[in-house]
């Protein structure tokens, strides 16, 4: 219970942390910041009612799959509403990679899911996988991220490595958490099992920090198309003017 604990006030610090420095980021002024920040939290209080409700239990709910949708849907969501806004699309294009980038860093605290296998609470190789490639993701975050701010050109493949494994880690993670669950699309069968992720307040991870943290690597690589062709533009400039 101890354990469970923690990881409340962690995710809740952390689902915080995470929705201030993208309101921030995207908000460029202070009820632009409030309205963003609004949205979000109350994504967030939304999921974890539904999760109280026991609407993503495998026996009196919809399980798995609707916890997949609830991983997918946000993501596809936030990408059209971001894609379609005139203002939010300019703030994508504007706001640092550093932002983007360096607010992965929570996800050192995936070190919980390494505590869970230990503790026989979480399968392999759900729990250690996702474990230890969110600690590697969110350590290297810090200088990959300062990388970005001091020479951008130049940190471009170093992102664009950085960004696509820390996709992977996430689409691996779900991969292997709905695969190991009891249900139609288990893959993986194992004692423990993986519905551990379906309850408060683990189901908050899935729920709300994997969407918003892939969102940031899908606006990664959508900003790092734009760099390359804008360096790609400049380097043929220079040789045409030349």
């Amino acid at each position: 219970m101890e354990l469970d604990l923690l990881a409340t006030i962690e995710m809740t610090v952390c689902a915080a942390l995470a929705v201030a420095v993208l309101a921030i980021g995207f908000g460029g002024n202070l009820q632009a910041r409030i309205r963003i920040a609004a949205g979000l939290a109350g994504w967030f209080i939304l999921v974890t009612l539904l999760a109280a409700m026991g609407l993503f239990n495998n026996q009196h709910g919809v399980g798995v799959p609707g916890l997949g949708l609830a991983v997918l849907l946000p993501i596809v969501v936030l990408s059209v509403r971001v894609l379609r806004s005139p203002l939010l699309r300019r703030r994508l294009q504007t706001i640092p990679l550093s932002t983007l980038i360096g607010v992965n860093v929570i996800r050192i605290f995936g070190a919980t899911f390494v505590l869970l296998y230990a503790a026989d609470r979480l399968p392999a190789p759900f729990a250690p996988l996702a474990g230890w490639g969110d600690i590697f993701i969110g350590l290297t975050a810090i200088p990959v991220a300062w990388l970005t701010y001091k020479k951008r050109e130049a940190a471009h493949t170093t992102v664009m490595i950085w960004n696509t494994l820390g996709l992977l880690d996430l689409i691996a993670a779900v991969a292997l958490g709905v695969t190991s669950s009891p249900g139609p699309l288990q893959l993986i069968f194992t004692t423990p099992d993986a519905s551990l992720m379906t309850a408060l307040p683990w189901l908050m991870i899935p729920g709300f920090l994997v969407p918003l943290l892939a969102s940031t690597h899908l606006a990664v690589f959508y900003r790092l198309g734009r760099t390359r062709e804008f360096v790609c533009y400049r380097k043929q400039t220079i040789i045409h003017e030349s």
